[in-house]
């Protein structure tokens, strides 16, 4: 039984682990594909006039969840409400960001962007995109050093840890 009690603590242990390890790995993966997202959101935006929530139905439809549905959020928001476009963004953004891998810094890049959405001209919106691209680009640095630095120690430390608790208590 007490064979039994500490594999338990182990395996749990080091899923935990595990899991935190995945989280570390996914945000990289999530910023380049949130960057994607935006660049393709440029060029339906500006380039092909398109309307808001069109554009965001077709980005939604290109991209994986969880990101998809921040889009999807936006979308139906503009359709559903008569709200302003920042309004619709910042709603989006409180419903799905929990959803995702990615941190406060991101939410802040991605409210900023959307607070001169639809108020500024060709040019100027251009400059605010390359804008949320620069930030967006640093953060995935930073995400990708992280990731490196502790992926492994987070495996080995719920693998540890587990070991540890099954130690003490035996």
């Amino acid at each position: 039984m007490k064979l039994l009690g500490a594999i338990c603590i182990l395996i749990t242990a080091t899923l935990i682990g595990f899991e935190y390890a995945r989280k570390l790995s996914e945000r990289p993966k999530q910023l380049r594909l949130l960057m994607s997202a935006m660049q393709s959101f440029e060029a339906e935006m500006l380039f092909g006039l398109t309307p808001l929530a069109e554009a965001s139905q077709k980005i939604a439809k290109q991209i994986p969840k969880p990101l998809s549905h921040f889009f999807e959020a936006f979308s139906s928001q503009l359709y559903d409400k008569q709200d302003t476009a920042y309004k619709a963004w910042e709603r989006s953004l409180e419903e799905t960001w929990g959803e995702t891998a990615l941190l406060e810094t991101e939410k802040e890049i991605m409210r900023q962007f959307g607070s001169t959405l639809g108020q500024q001209d060709h040019e100027q919106q251009t400059k605010q995109m390359k804008l949320t691209l620069m930030h967006l680009e640093r953060e995935e640095l930073e995400a990708r050093d992280k990731q490196r630095k502790y992926e492994k120690m987070f495996k080995s430390l719920g693998f540890l840890s587990g070991l540890l608790m099954v130690v003490i208590l035996i």
